[in-house]
């Protein structure tokens, strides 16, 4: 592993999509041998429960199972799960659960059934927090409409509610301001097409969606680009550019599962309101990732 234990969340965690059966059931030992793939090719632990896991439309059965299986598959020092909820004491329970499973820190997006303020934002990560085990925020302020902005960040890391952050903004200007204000809080990629110049800037670890389907070629990217070697990461990134930006587009879990279909692993189908995508869409994300199996990448 290339992080250090008391850093569980360095390095390439990938937020992993979950396997469904053509009746749209969750096929968990298919979900157990891809977490293992990904470890076994390079990558450095699992995110079950987040959006690519599709986690708002699981039962609560299912989503406790799948911490559970991902924990079984690959040790819970690598898997944190993503245990965001529209109230605060729900994500705390999921928290609780995942310690409970083994798991060695949590993913949570502030309160997003409204818009939050500061005060709410600080309050929900306080509460969760109190769960005993680490958090790294997650900032979708594209979805959630609740920006955590570095000055927010900043004071929740002081006041010891955070450990790190998801950073899906896709401003990479904040990763210089992160550091200035909050210089131990660890900066996590979170958008797979700005992956290489938030790692320039200083980020400790890759909160990953393509990797599902090309972990080796992203897993030596993200080396590259921490090594500072910029021979080798930038004609990759140019590469699997293509690809890496579908994560940020809102069909990405249909684009992640279908490029995992095309590299013979297995992608299968979403759960509505998700549906399939256009035949355009589907057009162009197979051609991009039929020219990554030609190029050699998966």
């Amino acid at each position: 592993m290339t992080h250090p234990e008391n850093r569980p969340w360095r390095g390439v965690l990938v937020a992993t999509a979950l396997p469904l059966r053509d009746d749209l059931s969750v096929d968990h030992d298919r979900y157990a041998e891809h977490c293992a793939w990904l470890v076994a090719n390079g990558c450095d632990g699992v995110v079950p429960n987040g959006s690519l896991g599709e986690y708002q439309v699981l039962t609560p059965e299912e989503r406790a199972r799948v911490v559970e299986t991902a924990v079984a598959a690959v040790g819970g020092a690598r898997v944190m799960p993503g245990v965001a909820a529209y109230g605060s004491a729900e994500a705390r329970r999921w928290a609780e659960q995942a310690g409970a499973a083994g798991c060695a820190s949590v993913m949570l997006l502030p309160p997003n059934a409204y818009r939050a303020d500061d005060r709410s934002v600080l309050a929900h990560y306080a509460e969760v927090a109190r769960s005993g085990l680490p958090v790294v925020a997650y900032n979708n302020p594209i979805d959630t409409k609740v920006d955590l902005v570095p000055e927010l960040l900043a004071r929740l890391h002081g006041e010891g509610h955070i450990h790190g952050v998801k950073e899906f903004s896709g401003d990479v200007r904040r990763a210089y301001r992160i550091a200035e204000l909050a210089p131990d809080l660890d900066l996590l990629t979170g958008a797979d097409d700005v992956l290489l110049e938030l790692t320039v800037a200083g980020a400790k670890g890759w909160v990953a969606g393509y990797p599902n389907a090309l972990p080796r070629a992203s897993v030596q990217l993200y080396r590259a680009a921490v090594a500072g070697d910029l021979a080798t990461a930038l004609p990759l990134y140019r590469q699997l550019h293509p690809l890496l930006r579908w994560d940020s587009r809102v069909e990405f879990v249909q684009a992640i599962k279908l490029s995992m279909d095309v590299v013979g692993r297995y992608g299968g189908p979403v759960r509505p309101p998700r549906v399939p995508l256009l035949p355009e869409q589907e057009a162009a994300v197979r051609a991009a990732t039929e020219k990554a199996v030609a190029a050699g990448l998966v």
